[in-house]
């Protein structure tokens, strides 16, 4: 007689249940470059190059060495520098107010809407100045920023926009996806990431062929051809062994991306069948976006965030808060003259938000274990009902 898999804990990410998925394809690609001995740049990284742009229906795409990288090259293609300013949001990982940083620019912050977490586009405009030279919307948690309006401002204003797709491989707006919504994009192959190398990569995808190519060269130390140094570039190459794993990879992710939907369907009837969809905010998806689920991020009071995850770790199930301190309070960013208070929406989301396990492979009965230790949580302290309309 079978027995029900009951589970004991919940990791906040699995990556090993995706290899054992797929290992048999991915150990002989592997060989492959082992046994050619070229593991720096080379055929399998144009390959993935060409299957990138036509995953996304970009016309370039360019391989690097990072996430961060892929926001930093564009940034030095289009020669921004100490006179400059770019505008982005402050909630969101460091590489995007650091990209900006780098170069010797400004990064302008601007809010987030409170219920995507991405750039508020009805702030933007106020915020741009004659040195503006760019604009970085975030393609927060899979889901894509509000772009129609964003590149209304960009194009008025004769602006770059730099999308940060790094969560968002796959996501779509208005029957497009990620990688074609702007001027140019980046993407992260961080191992956490949808599509998810054995290591640090990203890519840049573009339609401007002019923009590629200096990027290309750029991420060479600035060489073409070899030896041939017409700027100061960086040493940012994709591995060979990233590119095959992560060529691999991509032939799944249509099919992963569809689990992670239906995860994340099945998280809101579990949250409804439990009486916490008015307890806890949940992630929304807005009509006309494809959302993919990179994080399953939900709200709570601050004053309760930490107990919950809290309690949540002493029953082994994992939880992760992205991000904690918004980049406009970080101590390197203190010359910008920001203050708490400067940007609401994301110091509140800063204090709210806590990220449930979401891959995958997450089972059923995981998910009820992770809801069913929400609900313990939540009734115990007979907590009715989570937010005010925070939209004023």
């Amino acid at each position: 007689m079978s027995v029900a898999y009951e589970p004991t804990g919940v990791p906040a990410l699995n990556l090993r249940a995706q290899y054992q998925s797929i290992r048999d394809e991915i150990e002989p690609v592997v060989r492959q470059v082992l046994e050619s001995q070229g593991f720096v740049m080379g055929p399998e990284v144009s390959h993935l190059e060409a299957e990138i742009a036509e995953y996304c229906g970009a016309a370039h795409a360019v391989g690097c060495a990072s996430g961060t990288d892929a926001l930093l090259l564009p940034l030095m293609a289009i020669d921004l520098g100490p006179d400059d300013e770019v505008i982005t949001s402050p909630y969101t990982f460091f590489a995007t107010g650091g990209s900006i940083w780098r170069t010797g620019a400004r990064p302008v912050f601007v809010d987030i809407e409170p219920d995507t977490y991405n750039i508020d586009p009805a702030r933007i405009e106020a915020a741009i100045t004659p040195r503006t030279k760019a604009i970085i919307p975030i393609h927060l948690y899979g889901q894509t920023a509000d772009m129609d309006p964003i590149r209304e401002i960009a194009d008025r204003h004769g602006l770059m926009v730099l999308e940060d797709a790094a969560q968002a491989i796959g996501a779509a707006y208005q029957g497009r996806r990620a990688g074609t919504l702007g001027t140019v994009a980046a993407f992260s192959f961080y191992p956490s990431k949808n599509l998810g190398g054995f290591g640090d990569g990203g890519m840049i995808a573009t339609d401007d062929p002019v923009l590629a190519r200096r990027m290309a060269r750029l991420r060479v130390h600035g060489m073409e051809p070899k030896y041939h140094h017409h700027e100061v570039g960086l040493n940012s190459r994709l591995d060979a062994l990233q590119a095959a794993v992560l060529r691999v990879k991509l032939r799944h992710l249509d099919d992963w991306t569809t689990a992670r939907r239906e995860v994340a369907d099945r998280y809101r009837s579990l949250f409804a069948s439990h009486g916490l969809d008015e307890m806890v905010g949940l992630p929304i998806e807005r009509p006309g976006n494809f959302h993919v689920y990179n994080q399953f991020v939900i709200r709570v009071p601050g004053p309760i965030r930490d107990e919950l995850r809290q309690h949540l770790t002493d029953r082994k199930i994992g939880t992760e808060v992205y991000y904690p301190i918004p980049l406009h309070l970080q101590t390197c960013f203190s010359s910008l003259g920001y203050q708490y208070g400067d940007f609401p929406q994301s110091e509140a989301a800063a204090r709210e938000t806590v990220a449930l396990p979401i891959y995958p492979e997450l089972s059923e009965a995981e998910q009820r274990l992770v809801v069913g230790a929400m609900h313990q949580f939540l009734h115990d302290r007979a907590y009715p009902s989570l937010f005010t309309d925070r939209a004023a």
